[in-house]
């Protein structure tokens, strides 16, 4: 077989193997079916990635040639989003099998399952060349992650569970009705045909209300502000593992498939020049910037905290696109890649530290740095990559959405970045001194150190931030690839 015939193995694996995990007994062998899994699908979409040349990587299922037939259609930009989401599932189970045999203490073969389906769903949503596809595997994630979300043990879990489920519909009502509009347009559902058949019919009322339907709908997914209302819940009281996961892969997902209708199928030329979507994405990244950045200050729940920092990262992601160039969209590329790097890396410190103290609140992080010194040494390396001090994936991450905001002579931006940099500072901080500054409460129980099973996965993640951060051959040059092949001619 070659390797465009492995390549629908990527989805298949998670997705045929969900049933697998279903039916095994006990705690160990779930999740060693699902960590294996997820490892295959990380390593073939690494070779994939690797194996890409000039054309996309195509592979049409039942031999029907497209646009009749569904076809995956993998170039450098959805092999880089599907790389990072494989391997983002990869290191939250390796990371996850202690914290989730504490939270989740029966009926780990159905938990497993739920999480090898959401990974298929968003491999599925990556992959994908047929834009119906893109709701279905839409929906195989989504139902799959509402129930993820509702696994644990705290039964506030359910209610946020619930409004997720209810803003996710929400947001996938929208995604079908404008894909409806299109294929009412158009007679097609191909991504690569849509492009071809959209100019003939762009200023119709249908295309754009399409248009408007499927942005909207993504930015909900995205979590841009102000439609980020079920994030910092469903993190929040989600299980670690699945905040892990959630935290590295899911808004990265939606993002990549708004640049992929926004570039691909209606062209920036439409997107950009025939709609003001560049002002609209630039206020609301500021605000998301901004906002999610004042919250995170104020939070006492940490899960919650770095949930309202997702919105604000959210926003920078958003800004490299607004700016609509080349060194702009490379920024929201790279940023993609460092942030589920540094993100979940962060929620892997507090899930150890919740491992020990059973809190997230900051009270019970008091004291905490001088028990569980390898993690709060942990979380604090990660939090510097997040606030992006030099020499870690963020201060790459925002170097160039700097050098993006220059080149085209926003020089407010820098100013607005540096500041929401500062205000970084303050939240990550809070966690520190808590950690290291504050004496324990009276009532508070010493605690030891977090296992070594815990331990190392966090520590590999805070190696990758670093190593990103000093040798950015890797990440910089897939991100100048994924941006050069949206950009195209535009």
């Amino acid at each position: 077989m070659t390797l465009t015939q492995w390549m629908p193995f990527i989805v298949l694996m998670p997705l045929i193997l969900s049933g697998v995990s279903a039916l095994l007994p006990g705690k160990t062998a779930p999740w060693l079916l699902a960590f294996a899994t997820a490892t295959a699908s990380t390593i073939l979409a690494a070779l994939v990635w690797l194996g890409l040349g000039p054309e996309p990587m195509r592979y049409a299922f039942g031999n029907w040639a497209p646009p009749m037939g569904i076809e995956y259609r993998v170039d450098h930009a959805n092999a880089l989003v599907a790389l990072i989401v494989s391997g983002i599932a990869s290191l939250a189970l390796l990371w996850g099998k202690r914290s989730a045999d504490q939270e989740i203490p029966e009926r780990q073969g159905i938990f497993y399952a739920l999480f090898l389906l959401a990974l298929a769903g968003l491999l599925g949503i990556t992959l994908t060349g047929d834009a119906f596809n893109v709701f279905v595997f839409l929906e195989i994630s989504s139902l799959s992650t509402y129930a993820l979300v509702a696994y644990g043990q705290d039964r506030r879990g359910l209610l946020a569970a619930f409004r997720y489920l209810i803003m996710g519909t929400i947001g996938a009502t929208f995604i079908l009705i404008g894909i409806g509009f299109l294929y009412m347009m158009t007679g097609t559902l191909n991504m690569a045909d849509l492009a071809e058949r959209i100019p003939a019919v762009a200023d119709t009322n249908a295309v754009r209300a399409g248009f408007a339907f499927i942005i909207v709908g993504l930015g909900l997914k995205l979590a841009l502000l102000p439609l980020h209302l079920w994030l910092p819940n469903a993190y929040a009281f989600a299980p670690n593992v699945i905040t892990v996961f959630l935290a590295g892969t899911a808004t990265k997902v939606a993002l990549y498939v708004m640049l992929r209708f926004i570039y691909t199928i209606f062209g920036g030329d439409y997107s950009f020049g025939a709609l003001p979507l560049a002002d609209i994405m630039m206020v609301l990244a500021v605000a998301g910037m901004v906002v999610g950045s004042w919250v995170a200050m104020f939070e006492p729940n940490l899960k919650r905290m770095m949930a309202y920092s997702s919105v604000a990262q959210v926003g920078y992601l958003v800004l490299g696109v607004a700016l609509v160039s080349i060194i702009g969209l490379t920024a929201t590329f790279v940023h993609l890649f460092n942030h589920a790097l540094m993100k979940a890396g962060l929620f892997m410190a507090l899930g150890t530290v919740m491992y020990r103290t059973g809190s997230a609140r900051i009270e019970a992080f008091y004291g905490v740095g001088r028990q569980m010194p390898w993690t709060m040494t942990a979380f604090a390396l990660l939090g510097l990559s997040l606030i992006g001090v030099p020499a870690t994936a963020g201060f790459v991450s925002k170097w160039y959405l700097i050098w993006g905001a220059l080149d085209a002579g926003q020089v407010w931006l820098v100013v607005l970045i540096l500041i929401t940099s500062l205000m970084a500072v303050v939240y990550i901080w809070r966690v520190i001194e808590a950690a290291w500054f504050q004496a324990p409460r009276d009532q508070q129980s010493p605690v030891a150190e977090a296992p070594k099973a815990l331990l190392i996965p966090l520590w590999l993640m805070v190696a990758l931030n670093i190593y990103f951060g000093l040798d950015t051959r890797l990440s910089l040059g897939a991100a100048e690839q994924a941006a050069q092949v949206l950009l195209g001619g535009f």
